[in-house]
């Protein structure tokens, strides 16, 4: 048998060059994570034969030879949802994926030719592994209870009481005055008042397009659903206070069992299982639909976004570092739906972004953090354009709405800066939400900017 030592250590010298890399999608509510993958992944499978990638070197410059989707690792997670999601984009008439319900996975083989060090001039190629995890973004708001006992997160939960989340809660908050938190522990009455919270967090996330929901799992509870885990609320702090001595089988201890129950068994191994082995972080925020639902909506975001912001600082102290050690180097800002707006309204976009993350980007950069903001879209479902006005040429979308009507308009101006009041009392804008376009099929999905959040998040793996 003939033995080949130059093709042997050819081998050996690729199988060394194979990289992987873990991909955190991350976002509030309606962000549009799902649609960012299917179109990440989509734009990957086209490298060989149809790509639309020029601000991607890698594609570019023919680094990278071609990408096919591969088994992923973990058999106990959920497939990503890339076909149904097509499906539906391809669909008569076409419509959004799915909203993500649970975590998933989706893993995509990278083959290229090695551009960097001694080893590029080895006559090989390469494979990098991403293995991209997608989850809800409700689950992520639930990391800062981690750091709270159950008297600080009622009390905090109080505080952020709005007069329109008081005017969505009035039932559970009259069903909890009502309860004697030193009477012996009921499970059934603990369950009803449970349920009227749980049901006020849903009028909150849908209803009211409100952000700050928590905990997580009680919107999103995937197999938990029905456990008693997710049987507890807030109290009032006047009425712990008067509860302070109650025995160990009181309501008031149940309540705090299970709140203690669920940081150690629901919060901490989401965050164990996927965040230690983290390599690149994407967060992305709708900025839009918050500005078209006034002040309280927009603020609400903006709190829940710097608890998730806060929650993600990767300083030596931090929650996070302490308890699971993340290994992220390179995190990005990105705010989704750029398509609809006008063009020359992405640097404003942009620049609002770079105002909601001031104070994350400075913690990053002291802690050797690589950041970076920008304004993008998935899948663009709008083309822009001008239309005339009182003799004038203005800027324009045409698109689709959800209705199925074709439309053209102006949706307005973003603003440069976070809003105060005085924006909104004369804002002068409303942002549609736009319905897919019909793509070819043997094409990659229109986009807006997701080569350069590729080069951004990959480039320098190849």
């Amino acid at each position: 048998m003939k033995f080949n030592v130059g093709n042997e250590v050819n081998k050996w010298l690729s199988r060394g060059l194979d990289r992987h890399v873990r991909l955190a999608v991350t976002g509030l509510s309606r962000a549009g994570k799902t649609a960012f993958i299917t179109s990440l992944v989509n734009q990957l499978l086209h490298t060989s034969t149809n790509p639309n990638l020029p601000l991607f070197p890698p594609v570019r410059d023919g680094c990278i030879i071609g990408a096919k989707r591969v088994s992923q690792p973990d058999m106990c997670m959920a497939r990503f949802g890339y076909d149904e999601g097509m499906t539906r984009l391809m669909s008569s008439p076409p419509t959004w994926p799915e909203p993500t319900s649970d975590v998933s996975q989706i893993r995509l083989a990278i083959k290229y030719y090695p551009q960097h060090g001694a080893l590029k001039y080895v006559q090989s190629d390469a494979t990098l592994y991403l293995d991209i995890i997608d989850y809800p973004g409700e689950w992520l708001l639930d990391l800062p209870m981690l750091a709270q006992t159950f008297e600080e997160w009622s009390a905090q939960q109080f505080q952020s009481m709005s007069e329109r989340r008081r005017g969505l809660a009035g039932e559970w908050l009259n069903a909890a005055a009502q309860l004697d938190l030193n009477s012996t522990a009921d499970e059934n009455q603990l369950a009803q008042i449970s349920q009227l919270y749980t049901d006020f967090l849903h009028q909150c996330k849908q209803d009211a397009g409100l952000h700050w929901v928590q905990p997580g799992r009680f919107v999103l509870p995937g197999e938990l659903a029905g456990a008693p885990v997710l049987q507890f609320f807030p109290v009032d702090p006047q009425q712990l206070a008067a509860a302070d001595e109650a025995s160990s089988d009181s309501m008031l201890a149940l309540l705090k069992q299970r709140f203690e129950y669920y940081k150690s068994h629901v919060i901490k191994p989401f965050y164990k299982q996927h965040f230690v082995k983290f390599d690149r972080q994407i967060i992305l925020v709708d900025c839009l639909q918050p500005l078209n639902q006034g002040p309280e909506s927009f603020n609400d975001m903006r709190q829940a976004f710097n608890y998730l912001v806060d929650s993600f600082r990767y300083g030596r102290n931090t929650l996070l570092k302490r308890l699971f050690s993340p290994s992220i180097d390179k995190v990005l800002f990105a705010a989704t739906k750029a398509d609809h707006v006008t063009p020359e309204q992405h640097l404003n976009l942009i620049s609002l972004m770079q105002q909601m993350v001031h104070e994350a980007y400075q913690q990053a950069s002291f802690e050797g953090i690589t950041m970076d903001c920008m304004s993008l879209a998935s899948i663009s479902a709008t083309s822009p354009g001008f239309v005339s006005h009182k003799g004038e040429q203005m800027p324009a979308l045409r698109g689709t709405n959800l209705q199925g009507d074709a439309c053209t308009l102006f949706p307005g101006e973003v603003p440069k800066r976070l809003p105060d009041a005085n924006f909104w009392q004369q804002q002068g804008f409303d942002f549609q939400p736009f319905r897919p376009a019909v793509y070819p099929s043997d094409e990659p999905l229109p986009h807006i900017r997701m080569d350069k959040a590729l080069q951004f998040l990959l480039g320098d793996k190849f």
